[in-house]
């Protein structure tokens, strides 16, 4: 697949206009074209080149980022997690190391306390907000498309687990502040561990297409998955946090489907898998951490 392609300049190009500040008439109107066109434009029917660049000014974004031309900035986790999306919803493989287990593995219960966590770990003044609120909002309907389209399509997935980062979100509970009442804290303590006990059924059940290993020495701080389709393969390298103590509202993330980039990531893959963990041994160790961390 192009990266030049019409069909991805509008996926591009819808991220990030559910990553901005306007609505699709606002975008329109500023540009000085339909409603309807705009929309054409993100299914896939080319844009002028004058008119991409108006867009790309208009949304605060690179018309190379835009374009797919070169490394893929974004600053908005709508728009990140939208590309995700994307991206997801024509691979074939993905290959994940996101510090505990991918967010298209957890629970739906995940969901209801990642919003509560994100929500807490707001400064006072931003707690009710309306426009942080519906960035939230936003932000957590995407992700839960990224769910949906995952259970639906079934692509396989090479997960690689952090066991220190699923010590701290047992001892830590899923919260998004410190300062939470002692029975608040238990309750989100339980909360973390119905979802190692999901990791830990997984490992154990192994249902076809998805294989987790359990890093039990240092991990690299950057979160990263690795798409592969058809034609082309894109990594992803994510500032974004979706456990406790969550981040969604800071960072600049980045796509690429550059070789050297690709292959880079694809060797720490490789090598990390095979000093993991996996299967029975993995899932008696996590059963160990959660004794260990009654």
């Amino acid at each position: 697949m192009n990266e030049l392609s019409p069909k991805e300049i509008g996926y591009r190009l819808k991220a990030f206009r559910l990553g901005s500040k306007y609505s699709t008439e606002e975008i329109a109107a500023k540009i000085g074209i339909s409603r309807a066109a705009l929309y054409r434009y993100e299914k896939g029917d080319p844009p002028k080149l004058e008119t991409l660049e108006a867009i790309a000014e208009l949304l605060g974004v690179s018309l190379p980022s835009l374009m797919g031309v070169g490394v893929e900035y974004i600053s908005s986790a709508i728009s990140f997690f939208e590309r995700m999306r994307q991206n997801e919803a024509e691979s074939e493989q993905l290959s994940v190391m996101f510090g505990l287990v991918s967010y298209l593995l957890t629970t739906d219960d995940f969901d209801k306390y990642l919003e509560i966590s994100i929500k807490e770990g707001l400064p006072e003044e931003l707690q009710n907000d309306p426009e942080i609120l519906n960035h939230i909002s936003e932000i957590l309907s995407v992700l839960q498309e990224r769910k949906k389209g995952y259970r639906q399509r079934r692509p396989s997935m090479v997960n690689l687990a952090s066991a220190t980062n699923l010590e701290q979100f047992l001892r830590s509970g899923f919260v998004g502040t410190f300062d939470l009442p002692e029975d608040v804290l238990q309750e989100r303590r339980e909360v973390a561990r119905r979802e190692v006990e999901n990791v830990i059924t997984l490992l154990e059940e192994q249902p076809i297409g998805v294989q987790i290993g359990v890093l039990i020495d240092s991990v690299p701080s950057t979160h990263f998955q690795i798409f592969r389709q058809s034609e082309r393969s894109t990594l992803c390298l994510s500032p974004y946090k979706l456990c406790h103590f969550p981040n969604v509202r800071l960072g600049v993330g980045m796509l690429t489907s550059a070789p050297e980039a690709l292959e880079l990531h694809q060797q720490m893959i490789t090598e990390l898998w095979g000093r993991a963990l996996k299967g029975r041994r993995a899932a008696d160790y996590l059963r160990k951490m959660l004794e260990d961390c009654k």
